[in-house]
């Protein structure tokens, strides 16, 4: 006898609440970025707004909660700190404040995605064992 699949399990109040803080805080970084290198205190010709290609392709993985986008955006998200400290250290003004910020929707973002990750391995955990 086959056994019938059964059919995923809806997010619960700390998955859609810890998704949501961190597709807000990834749209923020994108919009931060994007302002800062095109509007608010450019650098060069507007080149470095490219940076913030990699996390425009992170968006459809954490609205579909992708497990595997969440990990690898919580390594990634460690280079956008990275730029943040140094131009916070290096710039002045506007571009210092701007990198300040940076920094903290980064952290943000790297908080959110790690309860994100053990919420769900911690559930999965405990699903795998109650189907068993």
């Amino acid at each position: 006898m086959t056994s019938i699949p059964l059919p995923p399990a809806e997010p619960d109040r700390v998955v859609r609440s810890t998704r949501a803080l961190a597709l807000a805080a990834l749209i923020a970084l994108i919009g931060l970025g994007l302002a800062w290198e095109l509007w608010l205190a450019p650098t060069g010709h507007g080149t470095l707004a490219l940076k913030v290609l990699p996390l425009v392709l992170c968006v459809a993985g954490l609205w579909r909660h992708r497990m595997y986008t969440f990990r690898w955006l919580s390594l990634l998200i460690w280079l956008y700190f990275l730029e943040g400290v140094v131009r916070a250290t290096s710039e002045h003004g506007l571009g210092a404040a701007l990198a300040l910020a940076e920094v903290g929707l980064s952290v943000l973002l790297f908080a959110v995605a790690g309860v994100y990750i053990r919420w769900r391995l911690r559930n999965g955990a405990r699903l795998a064992a109650a189907a068993t």
